[in-house]
């Protein structure tokens, strides 16, 4: 008689969306999972707005979570083109790529978004240990699974590693996969900011003296404003300078700006960041350490996809791993590139065109079809990843 299988055993390095997601799936289906988050904070606080697409709130309700952030975040349906000066040149609706059922977009604040994850997370049972790293991951050919060694002196085994560490994953370089994030030359200031009660959609004003100027609504009373400028050394921008500097981009631009630039004032509550574009070819494993999310690939956010994509990797290898788990087979390398070629033929479109889109506004080409480009990447996105 065989004796029974032992319960498989994950390990989900990082607690971002992507991490939070996988972790919640694979619970769901029964298997032991410790999820391990290197800020003590768990990034509850980091952040200011972020726009859910259709195809990331198909997988949020998926996950269970679609009733908290419909009710947490603003719903809408299209998107304005303005001049600077805030006249709306043009409305155009949204492409549901959820769905017929769901928004096109959802407009939440970040915190809020990472509290839901948070909250379902901890609901699932997984093992949460926050302010831990994994310093050491040792594999052999002969015996699958991973030995961790963590930060905080301990050390266990997984049948599997999930690494869900983000843009600077120091998973990604530990397996020897060498790709980095590269910058694209564009650099973003973000900042939430009460919403004024006619902002009930995202608008966006091309030209001035930033390439993009926009905002989204965010909740009931709140937006996030952004604008977005060649990217420059920070280290020759102050911390104590970011509200004065986004608000010189910001005072240029008319329509709701005037009254969303008096909030600019804080400069603890400007994020700015450079636009990044990565992906990772041939395979998102080693062994028996996978990537997803971030640390997989990473694009600017001119499609607003970042977060979808990291979602839609959580759902297509949890889908791929409890499919497995059921059927008694192994986690295997083939089971793994699997979860990649379905994976690269989505996610390849939309980095690159999310990074042509920025190009074209680094050049100056004024004959660029956007328009034609982001309607054939998203239509790409309404089918089921």
């Amino acid at each position: 008689m065989t004796p029974p299988r032992s319960p498989r055993t994950v390990l989900v390095i990082g607690g971002g969306a992507a991490g939070n997601a996988v972790t919640i799936l694979l619970r769901r289906a029964g298997i032991t999972v410790d999820l391990i988050e290197a800020k003590d904070d768990w990034n509850a606080t980091a952040g200011s707005g972020i726009t859910l697409q259709g195809n990331a709130l198909r997988v949020l309700r998926a996950l269970g979570v679609w009733e908290e952030v419909e009710k947490s975040g603003f719903g809408f349906d299209a998107v304005g083109i303005t001049a600077p000066d805030g006249t709306v040149l043009h409305v155009a609706e949204d492409l549901r790529t959820g769905g017929d059922d769901l928004p096109a977009t959802v407009g939440m604040q970040r915190p809020r978004l990472q509290r839901v994850l948070i909250d379902a997370v901890r609901a699932s049972g997984a093992r949460v240990r926050l302010g831990v790293r994994a310093e050491l991951l040792e594999q052999s050919a002969g015996e699958p699974g991973v030995t961790v060694r963590f930060s905080d002196g301990g050390e266990s085994r997984y049948d599997l590693v999930i690494a869900a560490d983000g843009l600077g994953s120091t998973t990604r370089a530990a397996i020897g996969i060498t790709d980095r994030p590269q910058p694209t030359g564009m650099a973003i200031w973000r900042i939430a900011a009460p919403r004024p009660a006619s902002v009930t959609r995202t608008d966006l004003a091309y030209g001035g003296p930033a390439y993009i100027a926009g905002y989204c609504p965010t909740g009931p009373d709140t937006l996030y404003a952004y604008v977005v400028e060649a990217n420059r050394d920070r280290a020759t921008i102050p911390a104590g300078s970011y509200a004065d500097e986004m608000r010189a981009l910001a005072e240029h631009y008319g329509g709701h700006w005037p009254e969303i630039t008096t909030h600019i004032t804080d400069p603890a509550q400007v994020n700015y960041t450079w636009f990044d574009r990565m992906l990772v070819e041939g395979s998102w494993h080693r062994g028996r350490v996978v990537l997803v999310g971030d640390a997989a690939h990473c694009c600017p956010p001119t499609l607003a996809q970042g977060a979808a994509l990291s979602l839609e990797d959580a759902l297509v290898l949890a889908e791929l791993l409890t499919a497995a788990d059921a059927a008694g087979e192994d986690w295997d390398d083939a089971l793994l590139q699997r979860y990649y070629e379905r994976r690269i033929t989505r996610v390849r479109p939309v980095v690159e065109a999310s990074v042509q889109i920025g190009q074209w506004q680094l050049d100056g080409d004024r004959d660029a079809d956007v328009p034609g480009l982001m309607g054939r990447t998203m239509a790409l996105l309404r089918e089921l990843p």
